[in-house]
C-alpha cells in the first residue's frame, strides 16, 4: 500500500503594510495601517484558501527611524510600519467573521505579565471554539524598553530565562480546570466540580502567580504555542514549549538540518517528534506569468531608498552605524547583538556565504527579512513546497506577502488549486479547532 504523501501546514503572516519595505506604495495595495474590514477581508480570504492560520506580528514600540524622522518626506516614505492594531484585541474581532481559520498573535514575555496572557488568549480561544494560539516572543526591539520603565533591553540570557517560566505559569494558569468541570447543575446547585479545579500557586525567579485562572479550560485543551527564535536558547524553548516554530532558512538541506535538529531536541525534551510542526517563511510574488511576477518584484525594488533600508539592519549590527561605511563594501565586524542572536548569525552567514556588500544585504533584508524568497508562476511555486516537504524539510510554510492584499489572493486563487492537484494541502478543513488542522497530539 501505498504511503499518502505528508500534508503542507500553511499560515498567512501578517505585519503591515507588509514584508517588503516598500510594499505599501504598489498602486493595489490596501494602506499600511489597514482598517478593520481590510484585516476581515484578508482573514476570509485566507479560509477559503483552506490556510491553517493567520499569525500577527507585532511590537511595543515604534521604531527608531520613524520617531526621529521630523520633515524628512524621504525617511518618511520608508516609515510606514508605525502603527498597527493590537493583536489580540484584532484576533476576538476576527474570530466572530471567521469559522474554520486559526487565530495567531505575538505577544511578548518580557513585557507583559503571564496572568494577563493567560486569561487574553484563554478568551479568544472561548470566542473561537478552539482556534486560538499565542507566538511566545521575548522582544528583540530595544525600544520597547523605553516604553515600561526601563533604561535598556534586558540581556538575551535573561530574557529567555524569564520566557521560560513565563511559559509555565501561563500553561499552568490554562490547565486551572479540567475538562468538564464547570457543571452547572441548576438542580443540584453545583456549578463546579472542586476535584476539577486546580491552584497553581507558582513562586520562581521571575513570577509568584497563586491562580487558578477565571476562564474555563479551551476548547483544544490549551491554545497552541509558537515560538520564532533560532539562537541556542531559542531553539531550546520552542523544543520544550512550542507546538509549531516559525523560522528562517533559504536552502532545502539547511532547512531539512533545521528541522531535524529541532525534532531531536523535542524527543529530548521528552515529546513526540510530531508534537512540533516546523514552518520557514518562504516571502512570495506570483502571478499567472512568470513575466507578471518579475514585473511586479521590479516595481517593488524600483521604490526601495537605499539610505532608508538601512535602520532594518541595525537591531542585528550590535550598535555598529553601517552608515559611516561604503555601503557597496562588505560588512565590517560586528559585536554581538542583544536583539536576536540567531538572525544576527543567519544574517554574518549570508554575507559571506554570497559576499554580498551593505546595499545588498540591506535589500536582501528588506525584502524578506532573511525568509526564502520566491518570484514566479503558480506550478513552479507548488513545485518548491513540495520539493521541501518531500525532502522532509518543513511541516508547511509561513506565507509572508510583500504588500496586501493581491499577494495572498493569488496564491489562493492560482497556487493551492496546484497543491491539491498534487494531493499535498486538504481539500477541507480536518477539524473544528487549530490544534486538530494542524495535525498536533491532543493534550
Amino acid at each position: 500500500m501505498t504511503t499518502p504523501p505528508r500534508q503542507l501546514k500553511l499560515g498567512a503572516f501578517f505585519t503591515p503594510p507588509g514584508s517588503h519595505y516598500a510594499g505599501w506604495r504598489m498602486p493595489d495595495a490596501r494602506p499600511a495601517d489597514m482598517e478593520f474590514e481590510d484585516y476581515a477581508d484578508m482573514a476570509r480570504m485566507a479560509e477559503r484558501g483552506l490556510l491553517d492560520m493567520i499569525f500577527f506580528q507585532d511590537t511595543a514600540a515604534v521604531a527608531a527611524a520613524a520617531v526621529d524622522t521630523k520633515d524628512d518626506l524621504e525617511v518618511q516614505t520608508g516609515a510606514a510600519r508605525v502603527v498597527r492594531i493590537e493583536p489580540l484585541t484584532l484576533l476576538a474581532a476576527l474570530a466572530v467573521v471567521t469559522k474554520h481559520i486559526g487565530l495567531v498573535a505575538t505577544a511578548t514575555t518580557t513585557y507583559n505579565e503571564p496572568w494577563h496572557i493567560a486569561r487574553r488568549f484563554a478568551s479568544v480561544d472561548a470566542i473561537s471554539k478552539g482556534r486560538a494560539g499565542w507566538n511566545l516572543v521575548t522582544s528583540q526591539f530595544e525600544q520597547e524598553a523605553f516604553n515600561f520603565g526601563q533604561d535598556e533591553h534586558a540581556n538575551h540570557a535573561v530574557r529567555y530565562e524569564r520566557a521560560s517560566e513565563f511559559y509555565d505559569v501561563v500553561t499552568g494558569l490554562w490547565n486551572s480546570w479540567d475538562e468538564g468541570a464547570i457543571i452547572r447543575d441548576k438542580d443540584s446547585g453545583r456549578y463546579f466540580d472542586p476535584a476539577g479545579l486546580h491552584v497553581l500557586r507558582h513562586e520562581g525567579p521571575f513570577f509568584k502567580v497563586r491562580g487558578p485562572l477565571n476562564v474555563a479550560r479551551s476548547p483544544q485543551g490549551r491554545p497552541i504555542v509558537a515560538q520564532a527564535g533560532s539562537s541556542e536558547p531559542g531553539r531550546n524553548l520552542a523544543a520544550r514549549t512550542a507546538d509549531l516554530t516559525f523560522t528562517a532558512q533559504t536552502d532545502v538541506a539547511e532547512a531539512r538540518a533545521f528541522r531535524d535538529d529541532m525534532r531531536a531536541r523535542v524527543v529530548a525534551h521528552g515529546r513526540h517528534p510530531d508534537a512540533l510542526k516546523v514552518l520557514p517563511g518562504l516571502n512570495f510574488l506570483v502571478a499567472e506569468t512568470e513575466s507578471d511576477a518579475r514585473a511586479m518584484q521590479e516595481r517593488l525594488m524600483s521604490m526601495m531608498v537605499d539610505r532608508i533600508i538601512l535602520p532594518t539592519l541595525s537591531r542585528l549590527t550590535g550598535g555598529v552605524d553601517l552608515r559611516a561605511y561604503p555601503l557597496d563594501g562588505p560588512l565590517p565586524p560586528l559585536p554581538q547583538s542583544n536583539s536576536a542572536h540567531g538572525r544576527q548569525a543567519m544574517l554574518l552567514e549570508m554575507a559571506e556565504r554570497e559576499n554580498l556588500s551593505i546595499r545588498q544585504l540591506a535589500r536582501r533584508f528588506a525584502t524578506a527579512n532573511g525568509h526564502l524568497v520566491f518570484v514566479g508562476t503558480p506550478k513552479a511555486m507548488a513545485e518548491l513546497m513540495e520539493e521541501w516537504l518531500r525532502a522532509d524539510a518543513v511541516d508547511g510554510f509561513m506565507l509572508l506577502q510583500p504588500y496586501f492584499p493581491t499577494p495572498l489572493d493569488n496564491f489562493v486563487r492560482l497556487v493551492v488549486p496546484e497543491l491539491q492537484r498534487r494531493g499535498i494541502f486538504r481539500t477541507a478543513y480536518e477539524g473544528t479547532t487549530l490544534r486538530e488542522n494542524l495535525g498536533l497530539p491532543p493534550l
